[in-house]
């Protein structure tokens, strides 16, 4: 075993190896260029939320001369940076030498100003005197003008000058507008079109900015603070106040990266780390684009062609066009969706016949994240309106969604909404919905709970579970999480749930447990979950002695995982193996099977099995005990654990490999299009036996529904 390696592998540096799988799409030749590009994006985004967060606190730890987690923190900083540079000289290589190239050869270019021609300079200068120039404001520094605050994530030009009266060099910073797109398009003929970069645009005009002076040297550069902020709950009067002042102290944070242009000068560097207080440890010098997250906006072009083929969301079977949602919960008692190869609109559907339906007495929610212009908040302030009970529980902790949680907060809480804001200490990250209907056979409750956010835009993106019921034993323990959340309830015994932080953790030990005593090497036992991560010691040192008694062990782990096959002695290690799957869409459903010597236990939630998610989080699994159901959940497990396409499989500590028992890997068995074509062949199947039966077939795009 490696001396770097211990039991449970550092989170930071599984979670590096996560984002270089990430990079791994967008090397894959057979992948579209726009959905290569959209990988490298996707890349960028996800390393700038790194460095905000976990860089920032293990940087905090080291300053402070802290443990963390169990690890010298000074010597993980230099392991994650060196990890983290190559990981972004591999990522602006594939961009130069790969997929840029591809992408000209389709007819879409990115050009440089100095490249265009007389005709086009001419015109974009026009565009640029009356759309641009206005927006720019450069700051000069001196003793008079002070080195500005420059916003966190945002793009900077640093400008070395000469003024006419003047020979002394000096220095002004000029912030690339944030609300303008990053790349302005040149032409655009049939299928051929070109873009110029903001920056580089500005940079192409900067004398207008500058009347009269001798430009030196513009070069761009960019800096990310340290965003990961806590507040005492306990002490504070009004979270939302203190999350909005948090928000604008936010901007004040210390750098803790700075990206910058490798044709900066050495003179120029030197004085932009000084002002910045920030050694070279902590600088990225980057040879093109800088944050290359705003490929997005190309990525997005509408070229079919340089895509994948599509998959637009299905169908339910469950839910017919002719009957509304709550018709559909008591004829199926209880049913799944998946999306997002499954639409997301009976979800929208739900919420909107509750908003309208003068029999529905309450409705309550849990919001983690909603999309800017939510049609489920949307339905929810409409309720309130119409006069039902609506209580909301809005996270306002959710990292990166602060702000737009306190917006929508707000809106309900003026539509009418009982608004509450979160539990003291604890985030709110499980997702139900329970409506209270009052019927001829008296009052019925409906709950729905998932795996994914209530957010419309991310359920066609991620992979996620929705469940539908009106079981009374769940129902009443979501009422009961409810009166937890919202008021000074004390946990109860739960029917059915398991609910973080009070039986969780206690429950799925125990199952583990059971499998490991249940297990003999004729006779194993079975575990087999779905997670986007596995970090908690506690967990993983069980499943460690679970798998040392024969048990068989399937993981799919899309993220960060902590356990170490290395750890286990050779004759059991195979009893564990772990599956990340990196795909167009991003793998994010929970599903957790324990065998129990043939009588399995099923659950989906929010929860993965982090110490956060067990011990500091609101979190729910709900059991599932619909057979039809459970041979789902069975199939897609099957279907991702056998993923030879796009799943790769943990070998050793860190190290995962994208070859299966050393066979060459086909597209046939690649999970996300396994699923979709099961998905549209049931409903294919379901519409042929209804037309058969001379039932009316109404044909439509689900997620073309009206949601207003």
């Amino acid at each position: 075993m490696k001396k770097s390696a211990g039991k449970i592998l550092n989170r930071e540096l599984s979670w590096l190896e996560f984002n270089a799988r990430v990079l791994d799409e967008a090397a894959d030749q057979s992948t579209p260029p726009l959905e290569r590009l959209k990988f490298l994006a996707i890349f960028s985004g996800n390393l700038d939320e790194f460095y905000m967060v976990r860089f920032a606190g293990i940087n905090r730890s080291a300053y402070k001369k802290e443990d963390h987690s169990g690890k010298d923190p000074q010597a993980l900083l230099q392991q994650i940076s060196s990890r983290a540079k190559n990981l972004v000289n591999r990522q602006y290589k594939l961009f130069h030498s790969e997929i840029r190239p591809a992408l000209e050869a389709e007819g879409i270019r990115l050009k440089k100003w100095e490249n265009l021609t007389s005709l086009q300079k001419e015109n974009l200068r026009k565009f640029f005197i009356s759309d641009i120039l206005p927006v720019l404001t450069p700051i000069g520094i001196d003793r008079s003008h002070p080195f500005p605050l420059l916003p966190n994530l945002g793009l900077e030009l640093l400008i070395r000058l000469r003024r006419p009266d003047d020979k002394q060099e000096r220095y002004a910073v000029m912030e690339v507008p944030q609300g303008l797109a990053r790349f302005i398009e040149v032409e655009n003929s049939g299928n051929k079109c070109s873009f110029l970069a903001l920056d580089d645009l500005i940079t192409g005009n900067i004398d207008l900015l500058f009347n009269g002076c001798q430009i030196v040297e513009c070069s761009a550069f960019r800096v990310t603070r340290d965003m990961d902020f806590s507040i005492d709950e306990e002490t504070v009067a009004d979270l939302l106040v203190e999350m909005r002042d948090a928000l604008q102290r936010n901007a004040k944070r210390p750098v803790i990266r700075l990206e910058i242009a490798s044709a900066m000068t050495v003179s120029s560097r030197k004085w932009l780390y000084e002002k910045l207080g920030i050694t070279k440890d902590n600088v990225y010098s980057i040879d093109g684009l800088l944050n290359l997250k705003s490929c997005f906006q190309i990525a997005a072009l509408d070229r079919p062609d340089l895509l994948p083929f599509p998959m637009e969301p299905l169908q339910s079977i469950y839910v017919k066009p002719t009957e509304t949602v709550f018709e559909a919960i008591r004829r199926n008692g209880s049913f799944l969706l998946h999306h997002p190869y499954e639409s997301f609109a009976p979800v929208i559907r739900f919420l909107n016949e509750a908003a309208d339906d003068p029999d529905v007495l309450a409705i309550k929610q849990t919001l983690y994240r909603v999309s800017g212009d939510s049609p489920i908040v949307k339905a929810l302030m409409r309720a309130a309106r119409n006069g039902k009970q609506v209580t909301v529980l809005v996270e306002l902790k959710a990292r990166f969604d602060e702000e737009n949680n306190i917006n929508w907060a707000l809106e309900l809480d003026r539509a009418g909404a009982n608004v509450i804001y979160g539990v003291a200490n604890l985030k709110v990250h499980c997702k139900t919905l329970l409506v209270v209907r009052r019927e001829k056979d008296g009052i019925r409750r409906y709950v729905h709970i998932g795996t994914g956010n209530y957010n419309d835009k991310t359920a066609r993106q991620y992979t996620d579970l929705g469940f539908f019921t009106d079981d009374k034993a769940i129902a009443a323990d979501c009422s009961s999480l409810f009166n937890v959340i919202t008021g000074f309830s004390s946990p109860p015994v739960w029917n059915k749930l398991l609910v973080a932080p009070y039986n969780m953790l206690e429950r799925i030990l125990y199952m583990i447990d059971r499998e490991a005593e249940l297990s003999t090497q004729q006779n194993p036992g079975s575990i087999r979950i779905k997670i986007n991560a596995l970090i908690d010691p506690e967990i993983i040192k069980h499943l460690y002695d679970a798998a040392k008694k024969h048990v068989r062990i399937e993981l799919a782990v899309r993220g960060i995982c902590g356990l170490n096959p290395e750890v286990l002695p050779k004759k059991f290690a195979d009893n564990i193996t772990v599956v990340s799957i990196l795909d167009r869409f991003l793998e994010h459903s929970r599903i957790f099977r324990f065998g129990n010597n043939g009588t399995p236990e099923y659950y989906i939630g929010s929860s993965d099995l982090m110490q956060r998610n067990l011990r500091r989080r609101i979190e729910m699994l709900v059991p599932v005990e619909k057979e039809e159901i459970r041979s789902e959940l069975d199939f897609i497990l099957n279907t991702v654990l056998s993923d030879k396409r796009k799943g790769r499989r943990l070998l050793s500590a860190y190290r995962y490999s994208r070859t299966w028992k050393g066979k060459e890997i086909f597209e046939p068995t690649r999970a996300q299009s396994v699923l979709y074509e099961f998905y549209r062949e049931r409903l294919e199947k379901t519409e042929a036996a209804k037309k058969q039966n001379g039932e009316l077939i109404v044909f439509h795009s689900p997620d073309k529904e009206q949601h207003q």
